[in-house]
């Protein structure tokens, strides 16, 4: 079954998705939401790919190098066996900072016997809309695009680059490598260089993870998702994506298609806060200031999202001449979903705040500008809390009062008045408090259905909706409520189907929702947790992760019948939400659990 069988490498960015038999089939340079050069996952033709053909009868496994963002993919034909190592370089530099340049490098590690292969190497930039033309030179590869934008791309390589042009047999008896370079090399590649470069950046992953907790249960799943997230953040602003693609539908052939390759401030806080828990300081640090350089009037109204190096006009438009993954059109770039009111960020941003001041108390810088903030979301949920918005689905028809935008609207005050303690900035709590009653008064009135005997998806209606089982996470209501218990009671009714969760069932602007969204699953199987069914929540987990794809990555998606990975790829909430789940699992022991239920 076609299950989304990729692995992703990248080095903070930009990053790549190869498949299961090693063809690189989504790429693009210099970063992350650049035009394509390789786009074969949403045009088997169009599109371009650099694929790998070995000459026989090859068995073909994949896997990641432990701990690492370095996928090896090895080929076996008896005593014939060879690998490929891809991975974007990714490694410290002297004076402190990280080498990351928009390369990838497919190493070829000869094992034995007599090994033989062909190459497929064909790009097409510019999302392949015009001709890309490729010329042999001296010391590399040349393609170029004129039509459409001027663009080039440099493939260096340690085998006879006329024969990998034409995709000739080449007889493998060494290591030996290719390098696909954005930029011109100033110094000419060696295959010892490149060994040289995997080892470096192998070191740096290894170290990266290394900083890492272990954790009694499910450590490579928490490990491997960690090193995904790490992937998706953009270190020249901090920005953290919510996926590497875009238009990879969430239903096959239907419209749903969307360009992931943007900074979601809830996606992005989510995640951060995440990343800050295992331990990794510095991207919450990066993703703090992102904010902060975002927000330069204290009145400014946060937009929902963000291109990933601070654009704020983010223009959608459709890809006509692409096919799209599995004949699913449009294809789109960019998001119109950029112009969407939503009020649920200001919790979400500011939850993220405050377990970062609570974290690293004693080690955060621009202590003064997240006071600042805090005030201006605390002026802005005041004045804005009461209007309807758009959601957290990000609805395209009429603004309505949605339960999960109230609540982290209340998560906003909350947190403000935290932070105000903290910094002891007393004079502001009594107004703050009253606001947070006021707010938290309102959900219990409006948003409970006592004939669905659950909090709805908003007031006055009788929709179910999974985001309300965050309510309990964010602290807005204890887990042994019976509000809270019988709501979970009614989303396993309403919206489970097999295990996997609808994020609701009601009809959006595109109808009704076909697939389950993956961090849904997750968010209920945490909520079985907390109300005490563990073995339930437990047996949930383990079955969901059997749907992950070969590396153990998730997409935002899931099909229902088939159980195949949907949507954009890899989706930083499914892997944010199973780290989550996981730690729980795993830290969680029967004492803790005791004292928590008498709280």
């Amino acid at each position: 079954m076609d299950n989304l069988n990729y692995g992703i490498i990248g080095n903070c960015r930009s990053a790549a998705l190869i498949s299961y038999k090693g063809s690189l089939d989504w790429c693009c340079l210099p970063e992350f939401d650049s035009t394509s050069v390789f786009a074969k996952l949403l045009d088997e033709n169009k599109g371009g790919s650099f694929e790998i053909v070995p000459q026989g009868d090859y068995t073909i496994h994949q896997e990641y190098y432990k701990n690492t963002a370095v996928l090896v993919t090895r080929f076996t034909e008896g005593t014939n066996i060879f690998e490929f190592h891809d991975f974007m370089p990714r490694h410290h530099k002297m004076n402190g900072k990280y080498k990351a340049p928009p390369e990838i490098i497919r190493y070829v590690k000869y094992i034995s016997g007599n090994p033989k292969f062909a190459v497929k190497y064909d790009p097409r930039l510019e999302y392949g809309i015009g001709e890309t033309s490729h010329f042999v030179k001296k010391d590399f590869i040349a393609s170029l695009t004129h039509e459409m934008k001027y663009d080039t791309l440099f493939l260096y390589t340690s085998f006879n680059k006329n024969k990998v042009l034409q995709g000739e047999v080449l007889t493998l008896k060494e290591d030996g490598y290719f390098l696909i370079c954005y930029n011109e090399k100033i110094f000419k590649p060696t295959t010892e260089k490149m060994a040289l470069e995997l080892e470096r950046t192998r070191v740096y992953w290894l170290d990266w993870v290394d900083k890492t907790p272990t954790y009694k249960k499910f450590n490579e799943q928490i490990i491997r998702s960690a090193i995904t997230l790490k992937m998706l953040t953009y270190d020249k602003t901090g920005a953290v994506l919510a996926a590497a693609t875009t238009s990879l539908p969430e239903t096959i052939g239907e419209v749903r298609n969307w360009d992931y390759r943007f900074c979601w401030i809830r996606d992005a806080s989510m995640a951060i806060k995440v990343v800050s828990e295992l331990g990794h300081k510095n991207s919450a640090k990066r993703f703090l200031q992102f904010i902060i350089d975002l927000m330069p009037d204290k009145d400014e109204k946060l937009q929902i999202m963000y291109g990933i190096n601070k654009e704020k006009t983010l223009t959608e438009k459709s890809l006509d001449h692409l096919d799209g993954y599995k004949g699913s059109k449009p294809v789109r770039i960019g998001n119109a979903a950029y112009m969407q009111k939503q009020n649920d960020i200001y919790g979400i941003l500011m939850d993220v705040i405050y377990a970062q001041i609570l974290s690293f108390s004693n080690d955060i810088e621009n202590i003064e500008e997240l006071w600042s903030i805090t005030k201006g979301i605390v002026w802005i949920v005041n004045k804005h809390w009461q209007e309807p918005d758009k959601g957290i689905w990000e609805f395209r028809g009429e603004d309505r009062h949605f339960t999960f935008s109230k609540v982290l609207c209340w998560v906003a005050i909350d947190r403000a008045i935290k932070v105000a303690r903290m910094f002891g900035k007393t004079h502001k709590i009594e107004k703050w408090v009253a606001l947070e009653q006021e707010i938290k008064r309102d959900i219990h009135e409006k948003a409970w259905n006592s004939d669905v005997n659950a909090f709805v998806q908003s007031y006055g209606s009788r929709h179910l909706d999974a985001s309300v089982l965050l309510m309990e996470s964010y602290g807005f209501i204890h887990a042994r409520d019976p509000k809270f218990v019988s709501t979970v009671r009614a989303v396993e009714e309403g919206l489970s189907n097999d295990g996997l969760l609808y994020r609701y069932k009601n009809e959006d602007d595109f109808g009704l929702p076909s697939s389950s969204f993956t961090i849904c699953t997750f968010w209920f199987i945490n909520s079985l947790f907390r109300i005490g069914e563990e073995e339930k929540a437990l047996a949930h987990f383990e079955r969901l992760l059997s749907y992950s794809n070969h590396l153990g990555l998730f997409s935002e998606d899931i099909d229902f019948k088939t159980k195949r990975l949907l949507g954009n790829f890899p989706q930083a909430y499914s892997h944010l939400a199973l780290i989550e789940c996981a730690i729980n699992f795993s830290n969680k022991d029967r004492e803790d659990r005791i004292m928590e239920s008498i709280s």
